[in-house]
């Protein structure tokens, strides 16, 4: 699975896709996962799966998902979710969204 996690600048994300990162492997999942900027999202969309938002760019998840044109599903992390790094949660989440889609 490929993910991309998309913030204000990319530092918190970093933190994150840390957390994201350790629950995979305790998971046995394959993840491909990278935090970037929202200005620089567009040019990483190869192969993604699915982009997750920080909640301090929330404001944005109607341009991204037109931009995708609905193709890769968008999730805002949850708020206490991203304040505690619950990278478990999130990984979940993620997880079942992708499968819906």
């Amino acid at each position: 699975m490929k993910i991309l996690l998309v913030c204000f600048a990319g530092m918190s994300t970093s933190i994150m896709m840390k957390k994201m990162k350790e629950s995979a492997a305790k998971k046995k999942i394959d993840l491909d996962i990278n935090a970037v900027p929202l200005s620089k999202f567009q040019d990483n969309l190869d192969g993604v799966n699915a982009i997750l938002l920080g909640p301090q760019v929330r404001y944005a998840v109607k341009d991204v998902e037109k931009t995708t044109e609905g193709k890769i599903p968008v999730m805002v992390i949850n708020s206490v979710d991203y304040g505690m790094m619950n990278g478990d949660k999130v990984l979940d989440e993620t997880i079942k969204m992708v499968k819906d889609k």
